[in-house]
């Protein structure tokens, strides 16, 4: 008996710490229930959207030139130099071509000359028509008294009298063409004359337009050889161009030739300056540059002040594409597959939806939405690769930095 009580007081204890243990594990030995992934989403929205390039800009002058002598000679005197303002019409320099000024000189006393002879023929005109008018006048009447009596008048003298009325008639026809002749020297010598003057006025070189000297290639006393066509290598005297009206050239990238369109906005910034403005595409090349693939294209800048120099480079913004009251979600929400864009959307039961999307207008950060999403539609915005269709999640709203200003380079 005793010993019986002994092993139930050894056994007891043993039972009661398996009991207890069966108790805890019961307890705090079950694995808790699997809770839904997090996923940071973003909504849909509505808003203005707007695509830019920005692209670097250089100003050149709208018009520039190289000014040559038409006619070859000493320079005489220059008055201008690099920098220098002109007018259109300034005399900027002068040749000195005394041989040319003979050749003037000869081809007015041509003229005198011709009008000299003009004047002698057409007083042997008038004396060959009186002579005619006399001898005609005769003849005319011993013809008729022939007609009246024949007989009266020798056959050989009527002969005679009709002889001398032809030869007065020709000596008419004779004097009339000389004086046409001599009328004709006349226009040639004044040809000559005027092309000669003409000859002349290229001693001096003037300015086409107005604008700035920027470049002096001679210098009192040089000699200049005319410049006759494009093929001849002939020295300039200056390069002058216009400054006061400046062209900004920009190189459009092929993929955005398509936006660009007379009138749109530009946007400059000249860091040599700090100048900053708005401008207008004015006209550009409609072809590309084989070697670059972009297009020029050109903003017209008034510069009255000189303020801007060519060559100078500008920052410029283009405003390409604008679209109001779109569906805009940040760029990283869309995940590209081949051609083919897709969303993760998470729908009201917080199940995982893939929809193929269709996109607009893309910036660096968003993209517009143009089929496929709703405004308010729920999209999952990071790593989603690691969500798959059907799958349970819980949803969050992602923190995405807006910038400032869209820009698509």
């Amino acid at each position: 008996m005793h010993r019986k009580r002994i092993l139930w007081i050894a056994v007891l204890p043993c039972l009661l710490l398996a009991a207890l243990f069966l108790i805890v594990r019961n307890h705090y030995g079950k694995a808790p229930a699997e809770q839904p992934r997090a996923a940071a989403v973003v909504a849909v929205t509505r808003g203005n959207l707007a695509s830019f390039l920005t692209v670097a800009g250089q100003f050149q002058p709208y018009q520039q030139v190289d000014l040559h002598a038409k006619v070859s000679g000493y320079i005489r005197w220059i008055k201008v130099d690099i920098g220098d303002r002109v007018r259109q019409g300034e005399v900027l320099a002068l040749l000195e071509v005394p041989e040319l000024q003979n050749q003037v000189e000869g081809a007015q006393a041509e003229v005198r000359h011709s009008q000299s002879d003009i004047t002698r023929a057409q007083s042997e005109v008038v004396s060959a028509e009186s002579t005619y008018s006399a001898v005609h006048a005769e003849y005319t009447r011993l013809e008729e008294a022939s007609k009246e009596r024949p007989g009266l008048i020798a056959e050989q003298e009527l002969d005679d009298a009709r002889a001398k009325d032809q030869q007065a008639a020709a000596q008419v026809g004779v004097a009339k063409a000389s004086l046409d002749a001599m009328q004709q020297q006349l226009g040639v010598s004044r040809a000559t004359r005027s092309r000669l003057e003409t000859m002349s006025r290229y001693e001096q070189i003037i300015a086409p337009f107005t604008g700035v000297v920027t470049k002096r290639y001679a210098d009192t006393g040089s000699l200049i050889q005319a410049g006759q066509d494009n093929n001849t290598q002939t020295l300039p005297v200056v390069q002058v161009a216009e400054s006061d009206l400046l062209r900004l050239r920009m190189p459009v990238p092929e993929t955005d030739v398509p936006c660009i369109q007379v009138g749109g906005d530009v946007q400059v910034k000249v860091n040599a300056t700090g100048h900053t403005f708005t401008g207008k595409i004015i006209r550009f090349s409609r072809a590309l540059d084989t070697n670059t693939r972009t297009m020029l294209t050109e903003v017209d800048v008034p510069n009255r002040d000189l303020s801007l120099n060519p060559g100078m480079y500008a920052d410029t913004t283009i405003q390409l594409q604008q679209r109001n009251d779109a569906l805009i979600l940040p760029a990283q929400a869309v995940v590209q597959s081949g051609d083919q864009s897709y969303v993760l959307v998470v729908d009201a039961t917080n199940h995982v939806e893939k929809r193929n999307v269709t996109l607009g207008i893309q910036t660096s950060n968003r993209v517009e939405i143009t089929s496929g999403l709703q405004a308010g539609d729920n999209v999952i915005a990071a790593g989603q690769t690691g969500y798959q269709p059907g799958e349970v999640v819980s949803p969050h709203a992602a923190f995405i930095p807006t910038a400032a200003q869209e820009v698509s380079e």
